[in-house]
C-alpha cells in the first residue's frame, strides 16, 4: 500500500528532523523504544533481574542507573503498578506492572507502549527532550527504523 502525498512529506519531515538530531539525543530514542520493547516481550524468568533484563547492557552506566530508578516511578505513574499493593522491591514493582501490560488489549496497549517509550526516552537523554518531540519521532523510529531491522 502506497502512502498518500501528504503522509509521505510528513514521514521525510520527520526523517530529515530525525537526521539532525545530536547522536546522544538519537541514541535516547532508540533506547526508549528498546527497553519498551523489551518490558512487551519479557517473559518472566525466576532466575532473572527484570530491570537487567529489560535494559540493554551496551548503554552507559549513567544511563542505565537512570533507568533503574525511573522505570518503576514510570510504570507506576501510568498506573500500570495499581494492582501491585505486595510489591516491595523495584523488580518486583517492574515485574507486576509488566504483567498488567501484557494483559491490555489492542489499542490501549499500544497507547502504554508509545507513552512508556517516550518517557523512557526523556530519561535516556536526561530531560533534553520534550514530550511532543520525542512522542513524533519516538513513533517514527519505531515504524520506520526499529521494525525495519527486525524484517532484515
Amino acid at each position: 500500500m502506497r502512502l498518500p502525498n501528504w503522509l509521505q512529506k510528513i514521514v521525510k519531515f520527520i526523517q530529515n528532523f530525525f537526521s539532525h538530531i545530536p547522536a546522544e539525543l538519537q541514541a535516547a530514542i532508540h533506547t526508549g523504544v528498546t527497553v519498551t520493547e523489551n518490558i512487551k516481550t519479557f517473559v518472566d524468568s525466576p532466575a532473572a533481574d527484570i530491570l537487567t533484563a529489560l535494559i540493554p547492557g551496551n548503554l552507559d552506566d549513567k544511563i542505565k542507573t537512570a533507568l533503574r530508578q525511573a522505570l518503576p516511578t514510570l510504570l507506576t505513574q501510568l498506573k500500570l503498578a495499581d494492582n501491585c499493593a505486595g510489591a516491595q522491591t523495584s523488580d518486583e514493582i517492574v515485574t507486576c506492572a509488566t504483567q498488567t501490560l501484557q494483559a491490555l488489549d489492542g489499542n490501549i496497549k499500544n497507547a502504554f507502549l508509545h507513552s512508556l517509550a517516550v518517557m523512557i526516552a526523556q530519561v535516556a537523554a536526561d530531560g533534553q527532550l520534550t514530550w511532543q518531540d520525542t512522542a513524533c519521532v519516538v513513533e517514527w523510529y519505531y515504524q520506520q527504523r526499529f521494525k525495519a531491522q527486525d524484517v532484515q
